[in-house]
């Protein structure tokens, strides 16, 4: 089966600094699956929370499937996050305790082919961090066309 789904959330890695990262299964219904295979899926704007000891990725856009009948499903449904159960604890205690917060970072199909979202443990950048990011970003871009014109 070949695997070239690889969705992802690029602007979390300007809004945030990641300080672990995870992969966990998605509980899907049978037409979401369909559409993330054929790429039709959005992580930019989604979010992790807890609700009972379980996680969800709340606002994760998936398409409706174009070849379903009426039994479509809802394309910004909640969906359960799948991780082992010393993951999840970890995971809530750092939330509540610290005030971090969990962001997904690419879905992607696995070797089975069943979908995995890679979700971060992060921590909000400061505007001042935001700037950093983008001098540094201009720096190394600078610098490459330098070392392009000396060769």
């Amino acid at each position: 089966m070949k695997n070239s789904i690889n969705i992802k959330n690029r602007k979390a890695k300007f809004n945030y600094e990641f300080l672990d990262k995870y992969t966990a299964g998605i509980k899907l219904a049978g037409t979401e699956i369909k559409a993330i295979r054929e790429g039709k899926a959005n992580i930019a704007e989604s979010f992790c929370e807890f609700n009972n000891h379980e996680l969800f990725v709340i606002n994760m856009h998936v398409e409706e499937y174009s070849h379903a009948t009426h039994f479509n499903h809802n394309p910004k449904s909640e969906r359960k996050l799948l991780l082992q159960r010393r993951e999840l604890r970890k995971l809530e205690k750092e939330v509540t305790n610290s005030g971090l917060t969990i962001i997904p970072l690419r879905l992607f199909i696995n070797d089975r082919g069943l979908a995995k979202l890679q979700i971060a443990l992060a921590k909000g950048k400061k505007l001042y961090d935001k700037r950093e990011t983008i001098k540094d970003r201009e720096n190394k871009r600078r610098l490459d066309r330098i070392q392009k014109d000396y060769k």
